[in-house]
């Protein structure tokens, strides 16, 4: 079985996205243990990837972004693409990637969109990047699959015609919140394609007995990103840092800063490292940070953890899978979805907004998001109990999707 599979993975400047990472891995993972013999991933760095997961691996189609952003140009560039892979010539000049990956799909017996959150009018340039892969899969009859995807909230009735034709020429997508199945309805996707699923690396934990690196023990596992929906970083840090005063004194249990963006090089402070820095100098208990390397060590640190409390999407993931209580905080309108949909799936419901957060006085406001936290420490018997058992459920219904996904690529 040979497969193209697209994610958004690639180390960049020594920056580990670990979510984005760990769906590509597990879907990887998971692949090969149902005969997946070859494997062309679609990197932002391809050898990087190919280093890391033991694949081949090329560049993107590639569309613009930020202040380049131009739809028109993208439109254009799609349709010379997807009409190269009908067999028009002279539409790219030589050594234009998207050569390459159309003679990757054509060598392939099927094409996978791994799970993301980055089917929005916010990223266009990665619509256009899966909707022209999954015209080049349709061009050459490989089937395509999306798995474990999110579906807006945010998107323009351009990106959204563009994601319907992509998820209805599918043999299957998989959906992981009921808001992202119910909006496919409505963007007129058949139903008989859509599959609700859990996100493609909830059980990336359950490869990591021996890949989480020690720490104290017990801890609470914190991951703040630095994006606050233009929120004062600084009133957030303070807020913050209460909050998890609070926490430690009330618990008993350490702090322990996992950055989910990191960089991999030692002592350097970027990504989510920057907010975590500054909510530890403003607190009174002292406090540990760490940057996993890879994804099976990111869910390891969430699973061995007593209580996570995360504005990212991941370290919720790893933790509920493992019954581990977890506390989530949105800050607009993507995150909500995330977060609701990644602690609902497996039976947890604390997720907060950002409001109930920020505080800067420390008065009714820290109060809701404090109360909050205590609230779930105090069920953490009840929480891990009943999330165990939702997992085994949804470990069972996961392994059905892989299974579903190998019968439709095996030649």
């Amino acid at each position: 079985m040979r497969l193209v599979l697209i994610g958004d993975v690639g180390v960049v400047d020594d920056m580990i996205h670990i979510g984005d990472e760990a769906m590509f891995d597990e879907a990887l993972h998971q692949l090969r243990q149902r005969g997946a013999t070859a494997v062309t991933a679609i990197s932002a760095d391809p050898a990087e990837t190919a280093s890391r997961y033991g694949v081949d691996a090329v560049a993107r189609i590639g569309f613009s972004a930020g202040a380049t952003l131009d739809r028109a140009a993208d439109g254009e560039r799609m349709r010379r693409v997807v009409d190269t892979a009908r067999g028009q010539g002279g539409l790219l000049a030589p050594g234009d990637p998207a050569l390459t990956v159309i003679d990757a799909v054509r060598r392939s017996d099927g094409v996978l969109v791994c799970g993301g959150g980055n089917m929005a009018s916010t990223w266009p340039l990665h619509i256009f990047e899966r909707a022209t892969l999954g015209a080049v899969a349709q061009a050459l009859g490989r089937p395509l699959v999306v798995s474990g995807q999110t579906i807006g909230p945010e998107l323009t009735a351009s990106d959204g015609s563009l994601v319907a034709s992509l998820l209805s020429s599918t043999a299957v997508t998989g959906l992981r919140e009921p808001s992202s199945y119910a909006l496919c309805r409505d963007l007129g996707v058949p139903e008989e394609l859509l599959r609700a699923t859990v996100d493609d690396a909830s059980f990336v934990g359950d490869r990591a007995s021996v890949a989480a690196p020690a720490l104290a023990d017990p801890y609470c596992a914190v991951t703040f990103s630095t994006h606050l929906n233009g929120a004062s970083r600084d009133l957030f840090a303070d807020s913050a840092a209460r909050l998890l005063d609070e926490v430690a004194l009330s618990t008993g249990l350490a702090i322990v800063f996992v950055a989910h963006f990191g960089s991999l090089l030692a002592d350097e402070v970027r990504g989510d490292s920057v907010l975590h820095q500054a909510v530890a100098e403003r607190m009174r208990v002292p406090s540990s940070a760490v940057v996993p390397p890879d994804s099976v060590s990111a869910a390891g640190l969430a699973r061995q953890a007593s209580l996570v409390l995360t504005s990212r999407y991941h370290p919720a993931v790893f933790a509920v899978s493992g019954g581990v209580p977890t506390v989530g905080i949105a800050v607009d309108e993507y995150t909500t979805v995330k977060l609701t949909g990644a602690l609902g799936n497996l039976g947890q419901d604390a997720v907060l907004q950002l409001d109930e957060v920020l505080d800067g006085t420390g008065s009714a406001a820290s109060r809701v998001a404090a109360d909050r936290v205590a609230a779930v420490w105090g069920d953490r018997a009840g929480i891990r109990s009943r999330g165990l058992a939702r997992a085994e459920a949804a470990r069972a219904s996961s392994a059905a999707w892989w299974d579903e996904l190998a019968a439709l690529f095996t030649p």
